[in-house]
């Protein structure tokens, strides 16, 4: 579907390279099959990016080849115009990128205020400070601090790993399906929580199911289809797109805006 794809409109050749760059991407898990066919994504500073598409379509599989931990074939990720395809997640978390990923994305056994001392284990003697800003950001996990990770609530859990990753005052975070498995209320919550820490500074790349919430906050949006990239286009501009709405949004879209 690379026909459909419309121009990137946060790439300007005249301007300096964007805060995050995947250039064509071909990647995969196994050798010889890959899941990422050429598929490119910019981030500017202070930008919050979705990424939308069908089930299979290669969302997390981008997230995760820039945070390292997937096999990348051909292609480059850079950070500030440095090349960091080869870098390891610790390397790339002491250079600014936050990850947050779908599935065990907390230590259970650990108890709240541990396990946002593991987020700074690279920087222990930030954690005092650290512990300030992400807690006001997620006021809960102050009042959790004692209680073990196992026991938090769905939402909770999704509050303390993004705190976690903050905990290092990434200038990148990167959220694969932050939304995942929560109720209605619970999943509103994380998008408004993603929206201030857009706001406080930090720039954010989010795969994300509920595609119409998604692009309802982000300045822009990625719709991959077969590991490729589909349409690009801003948040607003996606959720009017005839097709988009069509092939990936459904009739909910189209209801609501009727």
């Amino acid at each position: 579907m690379s026909d459909t794809t419309t121009s990137d409109p946060s790439v300007d050749e005249s301007s300096t390279e964007p805060l995050l760059v995947a250039d064509a991407l071909t990647a995969g898990y196994i050798p010889g099959v890959n899941i990422l066919n050429e598929c490119s994504l910019t981030l500017a500073e202070g930008e919050l990016v979705g990424i939308i598409g069908p089930n299979g379509a290669g969302k997390s599989t981008l997230v995760k080849a820039m945070f390292g931990l997937v096999t990348i074939n051909d292609g480059e990720v850079r950070l500030r115009g440095e090349n960091i395809t080869d870098l390891k997640a610790h390397s790339l978390v002491s250079r600014g990128i936050g990850y947050v990923p779908q599935n065990n994305n907390v230590f259970p056994a650990l108890t709240v205020r541990e396990n946002l001392e593991m987020g700074v284990y690279l920087k222990p003697k930030t954690f005092k400070e650290r512990y300030g800003v992400v807690g006001d950001m997620f006021p809960r996990l102050i009042e959790r601090a004692d209680q073990r990770a196992g026991s938090l609530s769905g939402g909770e859990r999704q509050m303390l790993a993004m705190g976690r990753a903050l905990m290092m005052d990434p200038s990148v975070l990167l959220l694969d399906e932050p939304s995942a498995g929560l109720s209605p209320a619970l999943q509103d919550e994380v998008f408004v929580r993603c929206h201030r820490i857009n706001k406080a500074g930090v720039s954010i790349v989010m795969v994300e199911q509920n595609a119409s919430r998604c692009l309802q906050i982000c300045d822009r949006g990625y719709v991959l289809d077969q590991g490729a990239n589909a349409y690009t286009g801003t948040g607003a501009e996606l959720l009017k797109d005839p097709k988009v709405i069509e092939l990936y949004l459904g009739t909910l879209v189209k209801d609501h805006q009727e």
